[in-house]
């Protein structure tokens, strides 16, 4: 496992979300607000984003300045090259934002700021944040494939609109949200309104903020050794009525996106771990969104913390277990045509 690398580099947030779900509202709020920060967006066509001509400073060919000291610029083509050009923009940012409008899987977005040197060395992936259309989200499970990958790959979401659904209306929507996606945190937001520092400098690409990896709606009692949580929350069934989109998301489920969850209370060889990880991402990289795990390994006080993103596996042993920690392993993997009793297999045949 590699190496994480030195923190003094320009947070980037990859902001996804289906089209109508209030990625544009968010971004104009951060193109005109006076926040005090400068950012950078980097959207696919400036036209999308539809900002009055009047708040541009300035413009040239790509790069259109805000008079808040933001900047907003096109992505015709190489993203690699439009991060690269602003890192020479004299004054520096706060942080980066990539809007990946049309883009079904943010996982190749993410991947330039692992595999590409230059960028990597400037930057660093900060959190993908994806936006969702509180009332129109079942619909959207049900005939989108782009928009489960959307909320699998998310650290956070922004469950937005929620003003326009019911109390029970919500809490169904935030159940299927669970059953793709265990670990993103989500926010209830209207009109796409969030202090912006509560969604900006997550740190949720930093193996240091890996700190828990208990999702809320896993069953404490279910964590005997070994066992595969069963990730089907049961909120939506207390939802009478509002059951009904239960069905149409189900066969989006049987088609593949979901996260399961693994504990295991015997220490770990970590050679062994190392290994299986490798060869599992070798073999079902396209298949496995993310990952992330805290280990215990045998001989070591500290904890082993990983996480994958598609094939790209980075990993470090952290801080020392404290005295109140249960020292036990576990692990998330939220992706397609997940085979569970071979996770659990794999996973227990790294016991010490």
């Amino acid at each position: 496992m590699t190496q994480t690398a030195s923190p003094a580099r320009i947070p980037v947030t990859v902001l996804t979300g289906y089209l109508g779900a209030g990625k544009t509202t968010l971004l104009n709020r951060i193109l005109t607000e006076d926040h005090g920060k400068r950012y950078a967006v980097i959207v696919n066509e400036f036209g999308e984003i539809g900002i009055d001509n009047d708040l541009v400073v300035g413009a040239d060919e790509e790069v259109f300045e805000m008079n808040n000291g933001c900047v907003c610029c096109t992505v015709r083509g190489d993203l690699i090259r439009v991060v690269s050009g602003l890192m020479k923009r004299k004054g520096g940012f706060d942080a980066i934002i990539v809007e990946t409008t049309g883009l079904a899987d943010p996982g190749p977005v993410a991947q330039t700021f692992f595999v590409d040197d230059d960028v990597r060395a400037r930057t660093r992936l900060d959190s993908v944040t994806t936006v969702v259309d509180a009332k129109h989200l079942p619909l959207r499970l049900a005939d989108s494939r782009e928009a489960v990958e959307q909320i699998a790959f998310a650290d956070q979401i922004l469950l937005n609109k929620a003003d326009l659904v019911t109390p029970a209306e919500l809490a169904a929507v935030e159940a299927q949200i669970r059953r793709i996606n265990p670990l993103a945190p989500i926010h209830r937001t209207e009109r796409s309104k969030v202090p912006l520092d509560a969604i900006l400098g997550r740190g949720g690409f930093d193996l240091d903020r890996i700190v828990d990896l208990e999702p809320e709606f896993l069953n404490p009692g279910h964590g005997e050794a070994g066992h595969v949580h069963d990730e089907h929350c049961e909120d939506d069934h207390a939802h009478g009525h509002h059951h009904d989109h239960a069905p149409a998301y189900d066969h989006v489920a049987e088609a593949g996106i979901r996260g399961v969850s693994l504990t295991f209370e015997k220490p770990l060889d970590g050679i062994k771990v190392t290994n299986w990880l490798n060869q599992l991402l070798e073999q079902q990289g396209p298949d496995i969104l993310r990952a992330k795990g805290i280990l215990d390994v045998k001989g070591e006080s500290r904890r082993l913390v990983f996480q994958a993103v598609h094939m790209i596996l980075e990993g470090d042993f952290q801080r020392d277990w404290t005295a109140e920690e249960r020292r036990y392993s576990r692990m998330v993997f939220i992706g397609r045509n997940l085979d569970e009793a071979a996770l659990k297999a794999g996973f227990e045949g790294c016991v010490a």
